[in-house]
């Protein structure tokens, strides 16, 4: 249902609130460079920084800008079962198309645990859902026969598979099939897991380069294979760059050295090393996006 490159996109702020006028310049952007689908209120949109209020707003105000162009996928998720339904329930109130679920977060919960959260979540509220395993941020990791249960799940149609690992993504794939969506959720994985049978990713350098991500999802969906192997390893560098420090850190310091945004993050987030920074102004230029 959603596949090719989807964009994790940064949720910029000016003066402490939310830029809605630079949200919207760069969703604007994203449409006109190829990009598949939005997912506001990612990690990578700062949603763990952002109260409820904002947070269902960032939601809107992207359903709003996009007027169903592409499709938007709504971060909804919390370590909270029934936090998770209250805001899944406003995204799909607000006209999202799908939302967006990492795993609860903190409180480790088991296998059977996470089973019977996303059960519970697609029972609530009828709306494509999309998993979202992330155990470097969530400290508990979705196995392969877990998503292959939750899969069973008619509204359950897709998984943001972060772990990096590509025999645990082959594993997914293995015992799901057809039944979901795998998308990379670690841009170095993307051309890897689509080999696999992988539809897309979604992705945190399609905020700086959205339209060679998309290229490069469409040329291996096409069986361009080598075209499409030649983008994965130009952005290898880019790709790396945007991890040299916490996740979206680097990504809104690229984007406001390439002048979209605002240098600005909030609380524990902070701004860039000065050698990293400097690292990644030097990416930058070998890809001619800043001087």
């Amino acid at each position: 249902m959603f596949k090719g490159s989807i964009v994790a996109i940064v949720t910029p702020f000016k003066k402490g609130r939310v830029d809605e006028k630079a949200l919207g310049d760069l969703i604007e952007w994203h449409i006109k460079e190829g990009t598949n689908a939005i997912v506001p209120c990612g990690t990578t949109g700062e949603s763990a920084t952002l109260d409820y209020k904002e947070h269902d707003r960032v939601i809107e105000f992207t359903i709003k800008k996009v007027k169903g162009r592409v499709p938007v996928i709504a971060g909804t998720g919390a370590n909270s079962t029934d936090e998770t339904i209250m805001i899944t329930k406003h995204a799909k109130k607000a006209g999202a198309d799908g939302v967006l679920l990492v795993a609860p977060y903190y409180n480790k919960p088991t296998q059977e645990g996470l089973y019977r959260h996303y059960k519970a979540v697609a029972e609530a509220v009828k709306i494509p859902i999309v998993l979202y395993n992330v155990p470097g941020r969530t400290a508990v990791n979705m196995l392969p026969a877990t998503v292959a249960r939750l899969a069973e799940i008619k509204n359950i149609v897709a998984l943001k598979e972060a772990t990096g690992d590509m025999k645990q993504a082959s594993e997914v794939i293995r015992l799901c099939g057809d039944r979901i969506s795998v998308l990379s959720g670690d841009d170095f994985t993307t051309l890897p897991l689509m080999a696999l049978g992988g539809k897309g990713t979604i992705s945190v350098t399609a905020n700086v380069m959205p339209r060679q991500v998309s290229q490069m999802c469409a040329l291996w969906e096409q069986g361009k294979f080598d075209e499409a192997r030649k983008i994965h390893y130009m952005l290898e560098p880019l790709n790396a760059s945007m991890f040299i420090e916490t996740n979206p850190i680097p990504v809104k310091t690229a984007l406001a050295m390439m002048g979209k945004i605002q240098e600005e993050f909030r609380l524990p987030l902070c701004e860039m090393s000065g050698p990293n920074k400097e690292k990644l102004k030097n990416v930058l230029k070998g890809y001619k996006l800043v001087r």
